[in-house]
């Protein structure tokens, strides 16, 4: 539900430019799938060999390490300027997300780093961006019956693929946490599921 009103709360994506940052996570990976099914030319961006596959595998049509010191160079090389971006880490990413994006394009950010970023209110204005902060719990009714139809029809479609799943019991919750908080540092990729 968050990667498809990232993707389309600003209007279709059909015939766009989509950037993915964080192509290999959960939201990331659905953005990928649900943009590509929309008719969006898709580019994802990861810090790994193995995350890149993944998001290549999800559908992105070009891939870019966000750690490359050219990576701004690279994604407008490969696609020209973007015209939406679904973005995990703003102020990490917001340099290279203003200096890829098409004016008049948003920036959607769903997560929320330690730290409030700063914004560069200068270089924004200069982008002409808009900035869209989402939490899916404020997200209209209409707008996640409208995702809750379109996931199920891409899922009927077979359009969604599965995330890796790492299982735990209830009784085993610190093992679950420590596994999901070394994933970054040791490479390891999925999500963790925790069954009571």
């Amino acid at each position: 539900m968050t990667a498809h009103w990232c993707l389309f709360a600003d209007g279709p994506v059909s015939g766009k430019t989509v950037l993915v940052a964080g192509g290999a996570g959960a939201v990331g990976h659905y953005a990928v799938e649900l943009a590509v099914r929309a008719g969006a030319r898709v580019v994802a961006t990861a810090s790994t060999p193995e995350k890149l596959d993944l998001a290549r595998q999800a559908g992105a049509e070009h891939v870019v390490n966000y750690r490359d010191p050219d990576a701004a160079g690279q994604i407008r090389a490969a696609v020209g300027p973007v015209d939406r971006i679904i973005e995990v880490a703003l102020g990490a990413n917001l340099a290279l997300d203003l200096a890829v994006i098409k004016p008049g394009s948003t920036i959607v950010a769903y997560a929320a780093e330690p730290a409030d970023p700063v914004l560069p209110v200068r270089a924004c204005m200069t982008a002409n961006v808009m900035l869209r902060f989402v939490l899916l719990y404020g997200v209209p009714r209409a707008a996640l019956r409208r995702a809750a139809d379109d996931i199920s029809a891409a899922l009927a479609g077979g359009a969604l693929t599965e995330l890796t799943a790492h299982r735990f019991p209830l009784s085993d919750i610190v093992a679950a946490h420590e596994w999901a908080e070394a994933g970054a540092e040791t490479g390891r990729l999925g999500k963790v599921l925790v069954i009571p």
